[in-house]
Order: structure tokens, then sequence, then C-alpha cells
């Protein structure tokens, strides 16, 4: 019997909510034959015939009460999060474990990209971090339906939660009462192993070793399950321990053309000479604005106003850079869970959840001023090139540049702990009850210890778009200089330890949750089942700094110079594979070295030492939420077929107390939000959902904080920067809109659309100004409730695993995906003096127009192979800083990946794995709003290739 199709061959039906992580769904109606009902020891065991559970859970029919078996092999597992979709009241989309200890991708992030309707980006560092749901990356995380934060954020780091760790993964796109209020994008649900879904005991051995191509290391990636069941005198008892540890070591390298500001043409007023860097202000009157959403036109004969009189300007960029950042990662994790059934009504829990992250990163940074600073030479315009139809340079060549290069260290840590008491019983044949009471304590910690070196040297070239988007640049030597090529940027005797920055950050978060929930079986009429509950929640928040900076030691001394102090210096090579005519090498302090020699390097710049530093609190923020909810499912026929679904409302009521330094404020904000779904089963297989739903999305405690921290101009700009937040920011809203429809058309396989729409009021944007402090000038960005957004879109979902194909084609499956997304967002526009003068409407960040991935995968007897491709449009980022944006939003290019994952199972214990990320090795771009002139930065990513080892018993 091939177990690739045979075991998996089970009619599909309307199902309940799949209670643990590792199940195969049996059909509601059991044919008369014994169908294959696989476990760990016999893939081809017969099943037993399904019972009647209590009550239904939507669709009209009994559920089925299943019994919990091992889910193993890919198709299985596709099969699984296919039953959650169609069981589930909610529109949801599911990714289950292909076995114990193996999610189908390298970490949570990745696998979640082939759901539709997610996205993921913020490639680096070896992995991707951050996963939007229909462009929206306001998600709402729950580790078994417990909310989880990082430190003092209002998310957590997905990234850090291994997949090592992980049963199965749920996103609901819709909300229903009962669910948490936050994340207008959605909620993301990860279930971790229970011992109750093992039957006896269960040990689980996994090894991997990951090949970084850039870092050129090999690092491990290594997990652990335990657990064992027993039956006592007093019911059952279960205990598991799930460990995981991985290392990682990347190199992220860049190169970045910087912003466009504006240059006198070769007729400039008096005072300034041609082609020389235009100023915002000339005389006390603003000459042109930084920070404009759609930038200065760059149309060829443009102007500007000085003294009354128009001058034609020209667009250059301020800067060239190049960044080669390699470093180290470390995540520990553990899970505990205990289990005691004392009866068959009751069952009570205990679980534990740490997960750890250490990294240590150095950044080595090469920058050159393209700009006015140096000597434009006896005839400029030779050296110019123009993009045609453009008033834009597209290369040029300055003489005496200032450069400076820079070595940063950086190091995190963070530590997250989540505990969590609790039970459930059943009073009565009708009423389920169950409570909760959970803690959790999370801190993160950053260190930031860099130095640069700078010197003036004789020329730097600049093509700032020599092809793809891609530009190119170097240094010309000096021939009245033989003894020394000004060409080189390694070379230790060109430059002169500059600038010291030591800085240090914390952020800290626990919370402690209360919850009680209840499920009664009513019978009235159309009514099925009311669900009701509330959840209490104290929550804080609290972050703090240090900032030491200094303009450098006396370079008179060895130790404040390379050649004096041979332990400072570090050079890079091998700089971006040759994909861009860029230096290959430069030299900067060696950022561990003076790390690790901390101390000494801060008393020859004259600032503190370890024993005085001290970290000073920017903001403390208490927070308590107490929310309540009643739902009720109904079900009934129309036209001869089920009619169901499920209405509910949320109160929630929010108290904050802000401390901010010196400072004190209070808020508070209540809402009352109303959900409902509708679901009608056109047929067993065919079946269409209709949703509603409110959301909210509450500022970062961040975003609160009004105090105000300046940072002085370190790019000879001519004016700082300033940040601060805004106490009397208000949630932001969304209302809701969906409509699926979902046919199974056969077994392991479906097809399935939604078009969806989410109205939003209250999105928080920036405001900037200028202002003075100390007599210095700084553009101000504080955020307020300023803007309304609009989503929409369509989302289309196919799995397919066709049956009885010929020979060695039978196994092959396929999975894919497509999401069409239109956001808008009015973003209003101020004048240099914060004055609202008008609005503009931008796309919302982070969204792709158009994103899509297919997955063709082969499952046969003990072997199973699957490769992935995903891509996504272009998409609006982040915003610029506004000192020097022009214009203001920074766009990221389409991205793409290539994966493959192979599994071999050697025998029923032992399985080998291997797996490929990033095979064609993408280069990831970013541009200023306009793709074709406005090319920003060109990143080179790392491929992986891992093989792996499990063995199970």
């Amino acid at each position: 019997m091939k177990r690739s199709n045979r075991w998996m061959q089970v009619r599909r039906s309307r199902l309940a909510l799949l209670p643990a992580a590792l199940l195969v769904a049996l059909s509601a109606a059991a044919q008369d034959t014994a169908r294959p009902c696989p476990t760990a020891d016999d893939p081809n065991a017969p099943c037993p015939a399904p019972a009647p559970a209590d009550g239904a859970s939507g669709g009209g029919t009994d559920a089925t009460e299943l019994d919990r078996v091992e889910v193993r092999g890919l198709r299985a597992s596709m099969l699984g999060a296919l039953d959650r979709k169609q069981g589930s009241m909610q529109i949801v989309d599911a990714i289950v474990a292909e076995d114990i200890g193996k999610f189908p991708d390298n970490n949570l992030v990745e696998a979640l990209q082939r759901v539709s309707g997610v996205q993921t980006t913020d490639r680096g560092g070896g992995e991707v971090s951050t996963v939007s749901i229909r462009g929206l990356n306001d998600v709402t995380t729950t580790v078994n339906g417990r909310n989880i934060f990082t430190a003092s954020g209002r998310s957590v780091a997905l990234a850090d939660i291994p997949a090592s760790l992980l049963a199965s993964t749920e996103i609901y796109k819709t909300r229903s009462a009962n669910l948490i209020e936050t994340g207008i994008a959605g909620v993301i649900d990860i279930h971790t192993h229970r011992p109750f879904d093992f039957d006896g005991s269960r040990v689980v051995l996994a090894a991997r070793t990951i090949y970084q191509e850039q870092a050129g290391k090999v690092d491990p990636n290594l997990s652990a399950l335990f657990s064992n069941t027993w039956d006592t005198g007093n019911g059952r008892f279960g205990a598991l321990a799930n460990i995981s540890y991985a290392e990682t070591n990347y190199r992220d390298q860049s190169v970045t053309a910087g912003a466009m500001v504006p240059f006198f043409a070769d007729q400039a007023p008096p005072g300034f000479v041609p082609y020389e860097r235009i100023p915002t202000t000339i005389g006390g009157a603003e000459v042109w604005q930084p920070g404009l959403v759609a930038g200065l036109p760059f149309a060829p004969g443009s102007t500007v106003t000085v003294g009354g009189q128009q001058y034609e300007y020209l667009l250059s960029r301020d800067a060239i850079f190049a960044s080669d950042l390699t470093g180290k990662r470390e995540r520990p994790a553990a899970n505990i869970s205990l289990q005691w059934a004392p009866d068959d009504r009751s069952e009570y829990i205990f679980e534990a959840f740490y997960n750890g992250y250490r990294n240590e990163s150095f950044n080595s940074l090469l920058f050159s001023f393209v700009d006015w600073w140096g000597a434009l030479g006896d005839n400029p315009a030779q050296t110019i090139e123009m993009i045609p139809g453009t008033n834009i340079m597209k290369s040029r060549v300055i003489g005496f540049p200032y450069n400076f290069t820079s070595g940063d260290l950086a190091t995190g840590k963070t530590d997250s702990y989540l505990y969590a008491l609790g039970g459930s019983w059943e009073v009565g044949d009708r009423l389920k009850l169950k409570s909760e009471i959970t803690y959790q304590d999370s801190e993160y910690k950053t260190d930031f210890f860099a130095m640069r070196a700078d010197r003036v040297t004789r020329e730097v070239w600049v093509d700032f778009n020599r092809g793809g988007g891609v530009p190119a640049f170097g240094f010309n030597d000096d021939p009245a200089t033989p003894d020394i090529d000004e060409s080189n940027s390694a070379d230790p005797n060109q430059w002169f330890i500059a600038q010291l920055y030591d800085n240090a950050n914390y952020a800290k978060g626990d919370a402690t949750t209360f919850t009680f929930d209840g499920d009664y079986q009513a019978g009235w009429g159309f009514i099925d089942r009311l669900s009701f509950g509330v959840r209490y929640d104290d929550r804080s928040a609290s972050e703090g700094q240090r900032t030491a900076d200094a303009d450098g030691c006396d370079r008179a001394l060895p130790a404040c110079s390379f050649p004096g102090n041979p332990g400072l210096a570090w050079t890079n090579s091998g700089f971006f594979d040759g994909r861009a005519d860029v230096p290959d090498a430069w030299i900067v302090p060696n950022g561990h070295y003076i790390r690790a020699n901390a101390d000494a390097f801060r008393q020859l710049y004259g600032l503190e030492t370890s024993d005085q530093l001290q970290l000073v609190e920017n903001f403390n923020v208490q927070e308590k939420t107490t929310a309540a909810y009643l739902q009720a499912d109904f079900a009934t026929e129309l036209g001869g077929r089920t009619f169901d679904g499920q209405f509910g409302m949320r109160y929630v009521n929010v108290e904050t107390d802000m401390v901010f330094g010196p400072g004190r404020a209070s808020a508070s904000a209540s809402k009352l939000l109303p959900s409902l779904m509708l679901r009608y089963h056109f047929t067993d297989e065919l079946l269409m959902r209709l949703a509603y739903g409110q959301t909210l999305r509450r500022p970062g405690f961040a975003q609160l904080n009004p105090n105000i921290t300046y940072v002085e101009d370190v790019t000879n700009i001519g004016y700082g920067t300033a940040t601060g937040g805004n106490p009397n920011l208000r949630p932001t809203e969304s209302k809701n809109y969906d409509l699926s429809l979902e046919w199974y058309f056969a077994p392991g396989s479906a097809v399935y659309g939604t078009v969806f729409r989410r109205d939003i009021e209250g999105m928080v944007s920036d405001f900037r100004r200028r202002v003075t402090f100390d007599d210095y000038d700084y553009i101000l960005t504080q955020p307020d409730n300023a803007s309304d957004g609009k989503l929409e879109g369509v989302e289309l979902g196919l799995v397919y695993f066709p049956d009885n194909l010929p020979g060695l084609l039978d196994g092959f499956g396929l999975q894919a995906s497509f999401t069409w997304l239109d956001s808008s967002q009015v973003i209003p526009m101020t004048d240099s003096a914060g004055e609202v003068v008008g609005s503009q409407e931008t796309p919302m960040f982070g969204i792709s127009d158009t994103s899509y991935s297919v997955v063709l995968a082969y499952e046969r007897n003990r072997f199973s192979a699957r490769a992935s491709y995903v891509w996504r449009d272009d998409f609006l980022h982040h915003y610029e800083a506004a000192l020097f944006a022009n214009p203001l939003g920074v766009y990221f290019n389409g991205e793409s990946s290539l994966d493959f994952q192979l599994s071999y199972d050697a025998s029923d214990s032992w399985t080998v794995t291997f797996d490929a990320t990033n095979l064609t090795n993408e280069l990831y771009q970013s541009y200023y709003q306009y793709p074709s002139t406005h090319n920003f930065g060109s990143a080179l990513y790392s491929r992986t290739f891992a093989l792996g080892f499990r063995y199970r018993f």
C-alpha cells in the first residue's frame, strides 16, 4: 500500500476546531469499510469508527472527537492545515508540522510566507524577520491562546520563536468576540506540543547543520523533546519538555546611494558658486523644504527662489556608502508542559515557555560625501553626467571629499518567560468552563560601541546608478604623492582616529493576565451554543538609555592611531562578491577590540568609565485592560442546506498611567466591538463565509513618551534631528469586511478565495517641524492620529494532490496562493513650522500590490521533496529621516526567494533532511519613490544549505 496516498484518503466534512496540534481528521460520516489511520508505528493502521461529540461546532452536523495520532509527511501536514481551515468558524489558514520537531521551513517566518495573504520582509542576518497579513504588520501573536510580547513592545519577535518547538500555527484573518481585540492585521496563534498529544512516551532528537554561504560558517540547530504519560490512581498525568538551541553566523553586504539634495546649476546667486549645494534657508528665508513626500521636481530647468530671483537647480546625491555587517546570533528556547486529568470531566495544565536571543554584530562602514564640502575643480561641468530628460546627476567627481569609516559593535540580549496555570471543567452535560492565570516577563538589552576613522582624500568618483540600480564608486590616486595610493581605502596610514560612540538601552515588559471562559450547549431553537468570558490584563513597560559621544582623542598618542595600536585595525575583504564596481576592502577601528578595552578608550576620550555609567529611565507605563465578551453560534437550514454562523460583542476598557521622567499623564479608552460570521453550505464540499468585525491597534508605549530626544548633526547637513511621543494618542480602529468561497473538491485538495476590505481610522502619522534648542536647529518629529486609510484586496489559494497518477508521477502535488492588494492612506503635509498645509494620498507601509507563492511537492513512500518560490511586488517600506529626505518614502523593490526541502525516512525512527534557501542568490534593492531615477540601496544576503537528522522513539 502506498503510504503517500492511501492513508490520507479520508472524506472531508464539516469538522470542529481540532483540539490538539497533531491530529488527522476523519469523516463525520464514517464509511463502512476500515480506512487507513496512520500512526508513528503503523502508517496503515485502521481508524476506529468515530463517535458523536457533545454538540456541534457549526455546519449543522455533529462534530467528531478524534483519536490523537502523529502527523507525519508533507502531504499529511497540508491535509491537517486544510482540515483546520474547513472546520473553523472564522477565516483561518494554518501550518501543521510535518513531524515532531520538523516545521516545514527553517523558521516560522519563512513558513508563513507560503500562506495566502501573508507577506514577509526585512530580510537580513540570515533570515526574514517581519510578517504582515494582507499587507499589515500589526499582528497579535499568541502561544496556545496566550498573548505574548517582547520587552516593551506590543508584539513578539516571531523570529525568536524556534520552529522546532512548534506543532502548528493558525492565522486568523477574521475576528470572533472571544479572540483578543488587538491586531488589525490578524492573530497568529502558535501551538506547542503537550504530553496528551502522544500516547505514552515519546523522545525526539533533532540536529541540523546550516551553512551560511556569505559568512562561510556552519551553524548548529539542535532540539530535543521528551514526553510521557502515566495512568495513576488519581487520573492521567503527562509531562513534556522541549528544548531548542540555534546558532547563526551571518554576513550582510550593501551599497547605498545617499539622499537627493539640490545644487545650483551653472548660475548661482551672490555669495555662492556654481554647483554648490543649496541650503534649506538663505538670509532667513526658506529656499526648499526637506521631508517632502514627493520630493523636489526633477524636470529639466526646475528652479528655486533666492532673494526674489529664480535659479535653476540640479539634483544629486549627498553621499555614497557601503556596509559589511557580520555577526553571530544565538537563540535558546524551552517549553515545559504538565497535564493532569483526574477524571473524564476535568483537566489541569501548567506550562512554562522561554525564548532567548543573543546577538553580536560588527558593522564595517565606508562613507564618503559626494558634496560641495570638498573642491569642485576648475571645470566641474566636465565631470557631471545627467540622466536624460531630468535635472538629476547620474555621475560626477568631487575633489578632496571628507570620508570616514566606522567600526560598530552592537550586542543584544533578550530573555522572555511565560508561565501559565489553568484548568477546564465539564459542569453537567451542557456547560464547559475553563480559567487560567498567566505571568510573563521579558527584557531586552542592547549595547553599542563604535569608533570612526576619517580622512580627506584626493578625489571620489561616483556613478549613482551604473546599471540595475547598483551604484559604483571609488577613490582616485593623486599623482603628486607617488608614495601614497589614495585609491587604497585599506591603507592605515591615510586614516586618523575620530569620534567615539558609547550607547546602551534597555526595554522591559511584564504582564499578569487572568481569563475565565465558558461554553454552554444551549439548544435553544437555532441557537446551538453560547460562549462568554472575561479577561483582565495588568501590563507594565519601561525603557531607558545612556548616551555618550566624544569628538576625538589626542591623535599624538599611539593608542589613537592605527600604526601605533595594531590591535585597533580591522580590514574586510571580498566585499559584495564582485557584483558592483566598489572598493572590496577598507580599514575600520576593530569594534571587538575597542569593546574589549572599553574603559581604556573611554579614558582616552574623556568619557565616564564603566563604574560610573548609569542608564536613565525614559518612561514607565502601566496599562490595565478589562475585556468581556458574549457570542452565540447558530445553525439552521436555508433552501435545504445548512446555514450557520456566529455573532458576538466584545467590550474592552483600557486604563493607562504614564511616567515620563518628571512628567505624568493618564488616559482612558473603552470600546464595544461587534463581530458577525455567516456560513452557507452549498454542498458538503462548497461553502461561503461572510464576516464583519472591528479591531484595534494601540499605540506603542514609546510613541506615548512626550520627552524629546535631540540628536546633533552628524553628516554636516546643517541641522540635527529630534523625536518625541504623544501621550494623547488614541487607538487606531478598523472595520473589517470579508467574503470567502471555499471548495474542498477532493480529499486533501481545495481551492478558495476571499474578497476583503479594511476601513482604518485614526492611523498614527508623524508631524515634522523645525525647532531651535540650545541655539541649534533640529527637525522635530512627533506622532498624532492624523491619518485614515483603506485596504482592500483579493486572495486566492489552491492545494491539489491528484490521486492515481501513473507511475512515478503518483505523489506529485501543488500548493499555490495569490494576493492582490490596494491600499491608500491620507497623510497631512506640514510646512517647516509644523502647520498643516494640505494632504497627500500614499500607499500604506509594507503593502505590495501583488504577491504569490508556488510550491511543487512530491511524496512517495519514505521520500518527500518540495521546491517553493515566493514573490512580492515592490512596496513602501518606511519614511527616510526628514532632515535630508527628498523624496521621503523609501520603497523596496520586488522580492523573491527560491527554496528547496528534501526529506527521507531511512527507517521508522531515523529521518534525514536537506534544505536550501535563496537558491537564486537574489539582490535586494530599494529606491526613493521613483524606481528608474531614484535608486537607493542594493543588498546581498546569504544563501543557506542545511543537512539534518531526526531520531524518534
